[in-house]
């Protein structure tokens, strides 16, 4: 029977869907986290009578014919790159992208890794770095005297030294776009990897056409809005559940059909 196989396949599409819900909820304050969303495609279909087939000698044909579905698949997954809400942090180093725009930020292997997490802080030797001690790129360090910074919304990084009355520019942030920004390769620590889906990076200021602005002290929430994602799970665990009802009730037709005495 069809159907064990067809809802067996519901329930394992449904199993996924729960598990991309379940991420989304477990970095609600993840900082720059993007969504993600489970799509399905339907199985191959088995032709018991082709529609437009000829069903007669003069000519007729079937209008819609017989075609039995064999179930579901997970299509993708796919990240939702809408803004998240800016949220202050009273930290000068943390900046936050109003916009488009990924951070930039060198990996320990040489690889340009990129980010929306601008929860910044700076190393032993000065260095704007992530949480793990990966440096900003371009590199930009900060002077040991330096008594105030300043991230403006382009981009430039200014200090103002002891004794200076006049700032100093001592780096300039630079953003990267993707045409296509869900086909960046999530690798853990909020870092993304460019591919070939994602199309090479793009890179220029803050502010020009293309890219979003700079807000310093701010950081980027999740964009995971907690009552959608409490709803798709209700929803999710509903179409899970009519799925093992299916299986239940192929099983009972199956028995009643073992049971017929000839």
């Amino acid at each position: 029977m069809r159907a064990l196989r067809t809802a067996a396949s519901g329930m394992a599409a449904q199993q996924l869907n729960v598990e991309v819900i379940s991420n989304n909820i477990a970095n609600m304050n993840t900082v720059g986290f993007k969504r993600q969303r489970a799509e399905f495609q339907d199985l191959l279909y088995q032709n018991v009578e082709r529609m437009g087939a000829q069903s007669s000698s003069q000519g007729t044909v079937v209008p819609t014919g017989i075609q039995i579905g064999a179930g579901v698949k997970a299509g993708s997954v796919y990240r939702v790159t809408e803004q998240g809400s800016p949220q202050q942090t009273g930290n000068r180093y943390d900046v936050a992208v109003d916009g488009r725009g990924y951070f930039q930020i060198l990996m320990p292997s040489g690889e340009t890794a990129f980010t929306r997490a601008g929860n910044f802080s700076l190393n032993g030797e000065g260095q704007l770095v992530t949480d793990d001690g990966y440096a900003v790129q371009p590199n930009i360090s900060i002077p040991q005297d330096a008594i105030d910074v300043s991230i403006s919304k382009s981009g430039q990084v200014q200090v103002i030294t002891q004794g200076e009355t006049e700032p100093q520019v001592v780096g300039q942030i630079e953003l990267a776009t993707f045409f296509n920004e869900a086909g960046l390769e999530a690798i853990g620590d909020n870092l993304l990897l460019e591919t070939a889906a994602s199309g090479p990076a793009n890179v220029g200021a803050p502010g020009e056409v293309g890219f979003g602005q700079l807000l310093q002290g701010y950081t980027e929430a999740s964009n995971v809005d907690a009552v959608s994602e409490i709803s798709a799970l209700i929803i999710a665990q509903r179409a899970y559940e009519m799925n093992s009802k299916v299986i239940t009730t192929a099983d009972q037709m199956l028995s009643v059909s073992a049971q017929v005495k000839s």
